[in-house]
């Protein structure tokens, strides 16, 4: 699963199998909290165990950062 971006202590990845079975997303892993965020648009898929003022901290960063999150996605999906 690769790393796309670090921020603070959170870690941006997607697993390389999702990119033949699923839109583009990202999760975002902090300690064994995780998140998983759709990016066209960015929209919250699922939280498990973050806070709600720490989601919309990390979905300010997801939207931040789409362009480069989508870039990672479709080097994978077109290799």
């Amino acid at each position: 699963m690769p790393t796309v971006l670090r921020i603070g202590p959170y870690r941006f990845y997607f697993y390389p199998y999702d990119v033949l079975h699923e839109p583009p997303h990202i999760h975002v892993g902090r300690d064994r909290d995780e998140a998983k965020f759709w990016l066209d648009p960015v929209v919250l898929e699922r939280n498990r165990g973050f806070a709600g003022h720490e989601l919309r901290t990390i979905e300010k960063l997801v939207r931040e950062h789409e362009a480069e999150l989508l870039n990672a996605w479709n080097d994978v999906a077109n290799h």
